[in-house]
């Protein structure tokens, strides 16, 4: 029934992210730091675009101005304000700029793990209670300290760590703001002391705060998957040498029913490895007329569109060139750009190496050229966009 009723609902979101990336050491914000093709607040507004949330704001630091209209400008439904020389003065200017909604989400920008389910809840809480806030139980022991000496331990029942998102009442919020000075690190503390009753939701101990640089390398884990793939053609006259993507010259070529690029069948086994799905002997077999001589790069297009349509991510891309001859240095920089952008990411997650078997074996004899992959990617059900330009 809450659900219903929240699409009758104005409902926005607050995201904070106006800190300067001190404690992550670095020079310029964290949310900032690139992740493959997308910065952190990137993946953190991905989560967004796919739940109740209507609209977003982002609060941010006048100096990551210019690079936030970028990011802004690839969305339909986020603006921006400045933030204040604390949390708590930020949050009270981006309420000002929301104007008025009925329910208001409150984020870290830092925290881009969030689940969409998890933002939901804390919607369908605020709508029911009047608030809704994401909370773990606390697991580690906690003792009072001072001085490097333990002063006593706290019983761990009742105590829960709190996280973003917080969603509220967005006109009791609005009027905690109005009475309650001060700085707080959370904005259930102010709706607390404005005398509101906080109401707790469930959260997730992968819904992390970037904080020091070492969380920059934590994803969730149980959702990477690693694939790998192996090719190998022969070498006749009369035929062009296509390998990842670029057509080399050479006096020979490599037999096959497509175009036979043995880098790129590598790479779409190893992608399609990865991700669970038939390779491409089923999906695109050399008994259809369809596939004789095709481009094996229109082949990776389509396992690209494919691995898309189930969330699937790709992080990294390696493979080795086994070839006697021709020599192949030259042509890397050019495959892995070629592989890259049809793959939509960055060159640098694609890594192209070349080896020789020594003379040995058909390989050696210059009969044949082979090639191996592997790929990791992330598997994520929140990387689809329901209000994104993209």
């Amino acid at each position: 029934m809450s659900r219903q009723k929240a699409k009758n609902l104005s409902i926005c979101a607050l995201i904070v992210c106006a800190g300067k990336g001190t404690r992550a050491g670095m020079h310029y914000n964290k949310l900032l730091y690139q992740v493959g093709k997308k910065s952190i607040l990137e993946m953190t507004i991905d989560r967004f675009q796919r739940s109740l949330v209507g609209s977003i704001v982002l609060v941010i630091n006048p100096m990551d101005e210019t690079e936030i209209q970028r990011i802004v400008n690839l969305y339909s439904n986020v603006s921006y304000c400045f933030g204040g020389s604390s949390r708590t003065e930020s949050v009270r200017r981006g309420l000002s700029e929301l104007g008025f909604c009925d329910i208001v989400v409150i984020h870290d920008g830092a925290r881009p793990y969030v689940k969409t389910e998890t933002i939901d809840e804390s919607v369908l809480s605020a709508i029911e209670f009047g608030s809704g806030v994401t909370a773990v139980p606390t697991v580690d022991t906690i003792k009072f300290i001072k001085t490097n000496k333990v002063i006593r331990t706290l019983s761990r029942s009742g105590l829960y760590n709190i996280q973003t998102p917080q969603a509220f009442d967005f006109a009791k919020l609005q009027d905690a703001y109005d009475k309650v000075k001060g700085n707080f690190t959370d904005d259930s503390e102010v709706f607390e002391k404005a005398g509101y009753s906080a109401h707790i939701i469930g959260g997730e101990p992968s819904n992390i705060k970037v904080t020091h640089a070492s969380d920059l390398f934590v994803p969730a884990v149980s959702n990477v998957r690693v694939g790998v793939g192996y090719d190998v053609h022969r070498l006749v006259p009369n035929r062009r040498l296509f390998l990842g993507g670029v057509l080399i010259p050479y006096d020979k070529g490599l037999l096959g029913h497509s175009d036979a690029d043995v880098v790129l069948h590598a790479i779409m086994d190893a992608i399609l490895s990865a991700a669970s799905m038939p390779d491409i002997g089923q999906l695109f077999s050399d008994k259809d007329p369809r596939n004789k001589d095709i481009s094996s790069l229109y082949l990776l297009k389509q396992v690209h569109q494919l691995i898309t349509q189930k969330q699937c991510k790709i992080s990294n891309i390696s493979s080795v060139i086994i070839a006697q001859a021709p020599l192949l240095a030259p042509f890397v920089d050019k495959m892995r750009q070629t592989i890259a952008s049809t793959l939509e990411i960055m060159p640098e997650q694609v890594s192209i190496s070349c080896t020789t078997t020594e003379g040995l074996g058909v390989v050696g004899e210059g009969q044949a050229i082979a090639s191996n992959a592997s790929c990791t990617m992330i598997v994520d059900s929140n990387l689809t966009s329901k209000h994104g330009k993209r």
